[in-house]
């Protein structure tokens, strides 16, 4: 069976470096730290007082008041990022088959703002269930595509997917197949997350997966550097438009890149440590690279999970030298969270469009705020530390993987007719 080859052709991000994706991209390359103390509640009493916020994020800039008290930041998230993705495409969906365009979301948590307000506001009463009537609407994960489907008019499959940190990889995932398979011929994904919030960061604490570096916010997030102590909290959104490549020429529109395949796995192994020696994470690497057709050579970029984790970190880059072998020291690999921060569901998109932005302009974004060297990193390998590097990308994976075992691998490659 031939697959359809999908192209990119439109590409959205609101984050902690910028309103939109070129602000974003500048940063990137620039080495800008997004992280800094948290604003957003008093952190007086908890054990990480900083993140990586939305800057100068107002929601009275994109949406009508009464609509801001509708939609939780999660959904105004991705409604930015998907307006500024379908303008980048040029799309003007009344001219297009809307029974052939969907829209699949990728969310780790949804609207926890909203029901941590919610349930606040219910204990603080007189026992009565005197609940907003959006609550419910605002919460669930899937309300991002049921949104942003009548938002545009858009007629075609329209789901959300949860898998923690690998959300929207898994979307991504999912839409490159309903086209490849010919069952739309263009598809919005992307993800989207809000957990700058009491909960989260309180919950994570408890956990002691997040960085308490109070003393250094900046610097806090530090994968692969000796002294890593876990990961920053990030919030955003990233919004990808995927195109059948035949629809996309007729319409004479951009591309970015060629989403060449990707690639699935379970750790079977714990509910929240990765496997010690990344056995699922060189599995999905491994599918994706033969979904793509492609080989270990092929590649040339990394984008890495690379959440600062003592643990973490260590794993995926056993479990990348275990599966290139002697290409793992032709790679550039970097984590961009260094400086985004974790953005948990929307990690994975907002990685993409950094690995795809590489693909583009030939150039690696670095993996920031490397101070020490840690003995049980291959010092061969290059880990692109604290300098953007030029170079030609040819094709790049991207990694994202989730509490529970969930990874994925998303690659994307240069388009050549």
């Amino acid at each position: 069976m031939s697959f359809k080859r999908v192209v990119v052709t439109g590409i959205g991000a609101l984050t902690p470096l910028g309103k939109n994706y070129p602000e974003y991209w500048d940063n990137l390359l620039l080495g800008t730290s997004g992280s800094d103390f948290i604003t957003r509640f008093d952190t007086s009493l908890f054990k990480t007082k900083f993140a990586c916020e939305l800057k100068n994020y107002n929601p009275e800039d994109y949406f009508e008041r009464k609509e801001v008290k509708r939609l939780d930041p999660f959904l105004q998230y991705a409604s930015v990022s998907t307006e500024e993705a379908v303008k980048d495409s040029g799309l003007i969906f009344e001219e297009q088959d809307r029974e052939r365009i969907g829209i699949i979301w990728g969310s780790g948590i949804g609207g926890v703002r909203t029901f941590i307000d919610e349930i606040r506001n219910f204990s603080l009463g007189d026992g009565s269930p005197h609940f907003n009537p959006f609550f419910i609407p605002k919460l669930i994960t899937n309300m991002a595509p049921g949104y942003l489907s009548i938002k545009y008019g858009i007629y075609g499959p329209s789901f959300a997917v949860t898998s923690a940190c690998a959300s929207s990889n898994h979307a991504l995932i999912d839409a490159l197949n309903y086209i490849r398979l010919g069952m739309a011929d263009i598809m919005i994904c992307g993800g989207s997350e809000a957990i700058i919030n009491e909960a989260a960061v309180g919950g994570f604490n408890a956990m002691h997966a997040m960085s308490t570096r109070n003393d250094s916010p900046k610097t806090a997030s530090r994968p692969f550097d000796k002294e890593r102590d876990g990961f920053v909290a990030g919030e955003g959104s990233g919004t990808l438009i995927l195109e059948d490549l035949e629809h996309a020429k007729k319409r004479g529109a951009k591309i970015y890149a060629e989403f060449a395949g990707g690639g699935m796995s379970s750790d079977g192994y714990h509910i929240t440590a990765t496997h010690p020696d990344g056995f699922g994470a060189k599995i999905a690497m491994k599918n994706a690279l033969q979904n793509a057709g492609m080989t270990s050579e092929d590649i040339d970029y990394i984008n890495a999970h690379g959440t600062s984790t003592p643990l973490g970190d260590i794993s995926e880059i056993r479990a990348i030298a275990n599966l290139f072998g002697e290409s793992a020291y032709k790679l550039n690999i970097s984590s961009t969270k260094s400086m985004t921060g974790h953005l948990l569901g929307a990690a994975g998109v907002i990685e993409a469009i950094a690995s795809i932005l590489a693909v583009k302009n030939n150039i690696v974004p670095p993996t920031i705020n490397h101070f020490t060297d840690d003995p049980d990193f291959d010092p061969g390998l290059n880990l692109t530390f604290n300098h953007s590097q030029k170079r030609e990308v040819r094709a790049a994976i991207s990694n994202a993987f989730g509490f529970g075992g969930h990874n994925t691998s998303v690659i994307f490659k240069k388009f050549i007719e």
